[in-house]
């Protein structure tokens, strides 16, 4: 079995994830000032990962799918990041880890979730349990053609919250999950529906894919974008639920066709923790070992990107306690309402929790905190540099209350 230091799967983790030097990651560091070009550097980093995660919350200046093509791709244009799910666009937009934007290619590996859905996760098969309903939904897409979630309903449901969606709006979720209906695309980050036969195309609709090789290409996708992961890990990127035997077959599979080997990562106090890893990649996580990273060129991470997720192991490769306290009270917050993460070099230095205001022209830092035993000059720079970049991006001024950059008392 192959074996990583903690600071090799480390290093090979941000390498996947788009996140260091350009010759290291094989994608560009900047966004192209083309809009086209913009776009295509952005559905590479999606390609490399094979999802990005959906998220309402944009009190930072950008919600979290932008926040992701931001950190990687500097001075990118936050308008392009929610415009990306559009007609002619290689993205459909279907339940990948959460709801995400997905390579239009992997459109027919996720037939099983399909069938599987056919009966709503959440609020059980609405579909059987009111056909008409469906039909007649169905049929006015048909007939009126692509609608806005909020031309669904003439009246919304009772009450407030997603958990009170209307009656329609909840089947017209339904029969998206089960692929009838497809999302054609998103104005305002609000949904547009229409029937998935004038969404997704004819071929990837025909071609049918078994369960054990969707497996096997979403697990190789996923270990693309992690580098290296655990069984758990792999399994929670596409949400396999009750799949764990399928799984493990399936990563068997790609074993015994020498496209992944296992390999275990050895902490300092000899913790050994299995996993798993492209045998492409162990030569590159060799290399990086040896690698030196500027630490002054520091960049804002989204709570959700694909490298934070998974919280164990975050605390395994970056020894990071990544929190989201979003849903606690203000007062029993510790680091603020949506912190982002402040990646220097290979190492999380630090959060800021930030509020983008318009009106003002601002971006506002409420709080931030470095992470101990290390030095606070060069966190004090990363942090700048994080946050100047992020600022330019969104096209707004920095302000901090102490009007001080980021002084010592702040941190």
């Amino acid at each position: 079995m192959e074996t990583l230091s903690v600071a090799e799967a480390r290093r090979l983790a941000l390498v996947r994830a788009g996140l260091l030097r350009p010759e290291l990651t094989g994608m560009p560091r900047r966004a192209p000032a083309d809009t086209r070009a913009s776009r295509a550097a952005a559905h590479a980093v999606i390609r490399r990962f094979g999802y990005l995660q959906l998220d309402t919350v944009s009190v930072s200046g950008a919600r979290s799918h932008t926040l992701v093509l931001m950190s990687r791709l500097e001075g990118f244009d936050p308008a392009v990041g929610e415009s990306l799910l559009a007609p002619g666009e290689p993205l459909f937009e279907y339940w990948g880890h959460e709801a995400s934007w997905i390579p239009l290619e992997l459109y027919p590996v996720f037939e099983f979730r399909r069938r599987e859905f056919a009966t709503h996760p959440w609020w059980g098969d609405l579909i059987g349990d009111d056909p008409d309903l469906a039909r007649r939904l169905l049929e006015r897409v048909a007939h009126e053609g692509p609608l806005r979630a909020s031309e669904l309903e003439s009246r919304r449901g009772s009450g407030s919250g997603w958990w009170n969606v209307g009656k329609v709006k909840k089947m017209a979720s339904a029969l998206w999950s089960s692929g009838s209906l497809a999302v054609r695309e998103r104005v305002g980050f609000q949904r547009t529906w229409d029937l998935a036969e004038r969404v997704i195309p004819e071929p990837l609709r025909s071609m049918t894919v078994d369960l054990d090789e969707s497996l096997r290409v979403l697990l190789l996708r996923a270990l693309e974008g992690h580098g290296w992961a655990t069984t758990g890990t792999l399994s929670a990127t596409w949400r396999l639920h009750g799949l764990s035997r399928q799984v493990a077959a399936a990563l068997c599979d790609l074993r015994d066709a020498g496209s992944v080997c296992e390999c275990v990562v050895r902490t300092s106090n000899d913790r050994r923790v299995r996993g798993w890893v492209r045998t492409s990649d162990l030569e590159l996580a060799a290399s990086l070992a040896r690698s030196r990273f500027r630490r002054d060129r520091g960049v804002l991470l989204s709570p959700f990107d694909p490298v934070l997720w998974d919280r164990s192991r975050v605390r395994l490769l970056f020894g990071f306690e990544q929190v989201l306290e979003i849903f606690k009270p203000a007062s029993q917050r510790v680091y603020g309402y949506y912190c982002l993460p402040v990646l220097a070099g290979d190492a999380l230095v630090a959060r800021v929790d930030l509020r983008a205001d318009r009106r003002e022209g601002r971006l506002k830092v409420l709080a931030s905190h470095l992470e101990p035993g290390r030095p606070r000059a060069e966190v004090r720079a990363a942090t700048n540099a994080a946050l100047v970049r992020h600022a330019n991006a969104l096209g707004l001024g920095l302000w901090n209350p102490h009007r001080a950059f980021l002084t010592t008392s702040h941190l």
